[in-house]
């Protein structure tokens, strides 16, 4: 009788403690799947609906459905002035914002990162100097730019350049379409630099010593070395790097809005500020989402041809 007792006792605690894990598992875990279907997926699943709709945001107004009308007005012109011209010049604008600022962030981040690393004092200065505008508000620092980049002989840029003897008359710099794009380019490498920076600094502490000393035995030089070695061993964060950095490029939007205002005539709209635009100027919300539906998916398939390209050419 005493071993069946202690038996029961055993499994009355084990069913005990079995209930309250799993009560504590469902408490964990079920704060996480309402946080996802309400901020996450209730979202994406709306975003979908509205694409193919003409949304109205007035309570009590029903928002006709219209099918694919809103992606037939982003890709095929209706004249001069139809709304997939604009798309268009954003769309173009997006990707050489890819083209311009991944590099150009890639190349001056690792370059930053090889020199801080082979620094015997003042590493932890120079990170922090250049990390301060990773960490700054892309308010704050667009406006800095916008500033700068004025068109009048006391601003910063055109009064270095006059001094320089490099030109005569000032630059209208935020006038045209192309300068004023190559400033929303160079305001992204500046701040993201430092994030390069940071995770290639990181990520060259775990390159073997050894490897570098083999290099030096055998008459390798510094080029040959950061080429040979350097950069094929941190393979995996530059996939990383290139991945986050294409993803942000596509997200241009506050400095657009901040420096240009889309001007001159929207060609410096990229597809997350022509987006924002239409939604929340125009309120035209259905073709504001079919515009974000698009932009998903191309980031999602450049992404995937990266990743793809990497590893097919390991």
């Amino acid at each position: 009788m005493e071993f069946s007792d202690r038996l029961k006792k055993l499994n009355s605690k084990k069913n005990k403690y079995s209930w309250s894990e799993t009560r504590d598992a469902w408490l964990f875990t079920g704060i996480g799947v309402v946080l996802f279907l309400v901020f996450v997926l209730y979202p994406q699943v709306k975003n979908f609906y509205m694409a193919f709709t003409e949304y109205n945001i007035l309570p009590g107004q029903p928002s006709r459905f219209i099918g694919l009308e809103n992606f037939r007005t982003m890709f095929i012109s209706d004249g001069a002035l139809g709304e997939s011209k604009y798309f268009w010049v954003a769309f173009k604008n997006s990707l050489w914002a890819v083209i311009i600022t991944v590099p150009g962030q890639l190349i001056l981040g690792v370059m930053l990162a090889t020199l801080i690393h082979n620094l015997t004092r003042g590493r932890l200065l120079y990170k922090i100097l250049l990390y301060i505008p990773v960490i700054s508000s892309w308010i704050v620092v667009s406006v800095l730019f916008k500033y700068i980049f004025q068109d009048t002989k006391g601003a910063l840029v055109n009064y270095a350049l006059i001094q320089a003897n490099l030109i005569d008359t000032p630059i209208a710099w935020l006038q045209n379409a192309t300068t004023a794009n190559i400033v929303i380019w160079a305001l992204c490498i500046w701040k993201g630099v430092g994030w390069v920076m940071i995770i290639y600094t990181a990520a060259l502490q775990s390159v073997p010593k050894s490897m570098y000393e083999v290099a030096k035995i055998e008459g390798a030089n510094a080029i040959q070395t950061f080429f040979k070695i350097t950069i094929p061993l941190l393979k995996e964060t530059t996939i990383y790097s290139i991945v986050q950095l294409t993803i942000g490029a596509f997200g241009i939007m506050i400095q657009v809005i901040m420096i240009t205002g889309g001007g001159p005539m929207g060609k410096t709209e990229t597809l997350n500020s022509y987006m924002y635009s239409q939604a929340f100027s125009q309120f035209k919300f259905g073709y504001a989402s079919a515009v974000s539906i698009v932009m998903g998916i191309v980031v999602i398939g450049i992404t995937l041809i990266q990743r793809r390209a990497f590893k097919e050419g390991q």
